[in-house]
C-alpha cells in the first residue's frame, strides 16, 4: 500500500476526456500521467472514455515500480450494460433500470476487476464511489459490496468522489455519517476561487477522520495565470459552460492574490494549491493540466524548490486568499442587483466531471 502524496495529477487533464483544453495524442498523455518528477499520485475514472483513459494510464505506467507510486480508482458509471444519455452520460450503476441491490456486489466487484486489468495492477491505493446518486450515498448493498472489494485486497482504502452537478454538500455529510468507518478518502471541487460548497465539507470530513483530494485547483486554468479575457477555448471545452464573466472577476481577484504568492515565491498554482492544503483535513490536491494554444501541459507549473510550501506558508496563504475572494464577491453581489445580460444557450456539460 502506497500513501497518497500531496499532489496528484488526474486522467481528467491533458483534454482527452473531460474536454479541458487541446487534446494530447497518446505519447503525449502518457508521458502527462506517468509518475515521477516529484508527482507519484495519479487518479482515474473508469468512466473516462468508457475505459480508454485506464487504458492510456496503463500503458504510461508499465514499467514503473508498483511501490513508487498511489494509484487511486474509481467507479460508479455503468458504460457496460448502460447507455449514454447524452450530455448527462452513463447511468450510475445503481439506476433500478439497469440492476437491484441484489445485484450491487457483483457489478461493484467486475467493475473494479475490469479498471484493475486496464491499469495493468493487482490492487488500487483508493478506490473512489464515483459521482453517485443518493442511492449510492446511502445504501447499504453498495458499501458492503466496496468493503467486500477491500477485504479481498482489490483496494486498500476506500472513499467517494461527488460530482459537482448533485447539490452534494449534504450528501456526501450523510454519507460520512452512514459509513464514515469505512471510507478513508473523499474528493471534492476546492480552490481559493471556489471555495463553497466544498468548504462546507471539511468540518465533517475532519470530524469523521476522512482524507481530502480537492481537484479543479487551477479554478478552470486561471491559476495557471495565461487565461485572459478573450482567451480562445477549444469547440465544447469544459470551461465554456461558466458564466458569463468567470475569467474578468477571477482575474481581479487573482491579481489581488498576486502579491501574497510573491512574497512566499510561489506561482499562482502553487498559492491554489497551499490555500487547499491549508485546510485540516485536505492532504493532496490534484489540479487539472492543460494544454491551450499558449501551452503545452508540464510538470514545471507546479514544481517548486521548496515544494509542498510551510505550514506557516499554508496558513497565511489560507487567510489572506479567503480575504481578497471574500472581498471581490461582496463586490459581485452588489453588481448582481443589476440586470443581467443576455446569455447564449449552451448544452449541459457531460457528466461524471
Amino acid at each position: 500500500m502506497h500513501d497518497l502524496t500531496s499532489t496528484a495529477v488526474g486522467t481528467w487533464s491533458g483534454g482527452r476526456f473531460m474536454r479541458f483544453g487541446e487534446p494530447l495524442d497518446d505519447e503525449r498523455f502518457a508521458a502527462l500521467v506517468r509518475p515521477g518528477d516529484g508527482i507519484s499520485t495519479v487518479i482515474t475514472a473508469d468512466a473516462y472514455g468508457a475505459g480508454e483513459a485506464d487504458r492510456l494510464l496503463g500503458a504510461a505506467l508499465a514499467g514503473v515500480p508498483r511501490d513508487e507510486y498511489a494509484l487511486v480508482g474509481a467507479i460508479g458509471h455503468d458504460f457496460y450494460e448502460g447507455e449514454r444519455e447524452g450530455a448527462k452520460g452513463f447511468p450510475r450503476f445503481t439506476d433500478p433500470r439497469l440492476r437491484g441491490p441484489e445485484g450491487y456486489a457483483d457489478y461493484v466487484r467486475m467493475a473494479t476487476e475490469r479498471s484493475l486489468e486496464r491499469c495493468g495492477v493487482d490492487s488500487f491505493d483508493l478506490l473512489l464511489l464515483h459521482n453517485p446518486d443518493r442511492t449510492g450515498y446511502t445504501s447499504d448493498a453498495v458499501w458492503d459490496a466496496l468493503a467486500a472489494v477491500r477485504a479481498d485486497g482489490l483496494a486498500a482504502r476506500l472513499g467517494v468522489a461527488p460530482g459537482p452537478a448533485n447539490g452534494f454538500t449534504l450528501d456526501v455529510i450523510d454519507c460520512f455519517e452512514r459509513f464514515g468507518e469505512l471510507i478513508d478518502w473523499a474528493m471534492v471541487i476546492l480552490n481559493p476561487l471556489e471555495p463553497w460548497p466544498g468548504e462546507l465539507v471539511l468540518p465533517a470530513a475532519e470530524r469523521h477522520g476522512v482524507e481530502l483530494i480537492t481537484r479543479v485547483v487551477d479554478y478552470g486554468g486561471l491559476f495557471h495565470d495565461d487565461v485572459l479575457p478573450g482567451h480562445p477555448f477549444p469547440e465544447w471545452d469544459h470551461r465554456t459552460f461558466r458564466p458569463q464573466g468567470w475569467i474578468e472577476r477571477g482575474r481581479e481577484r487573482l491579481e489581488r492574490m498576486r502579491p501574497i504568492a510573491q512574497r512566499h515565491g510561489l506561482t499562482p498554482l502553487q498559492l491554489a494549491c497551499a490555500w487547499n492544503l491549508a485546510h485540516a483535513p485536505v492532504r493532496c490536491v490534484a489540479p487539472t493540466l492543460i494544454r491551450s494554444r499558449a501551452r503545452t501541459p508540464g510538470r514545471s507549473r507546479t514544481s517548486a524548490p521548496s515544494w509542498p510550501p510551510s505550514r506557516r506558508c499554508r496558513r497565511s496563504a489560507r487567510t489572506r486568499s479567503r480575504n481578497c475572494a471574500r472581498s471581490a464577491t461582496t463586490r459581485a453581489r452588489w453588481r448582481s442587483r443589476a440586470p443581467p445580460r443576455a446569455t447564449t444557450a449552451r448544452p449541459p456539460p457531460t457528466a461524471g466531471r
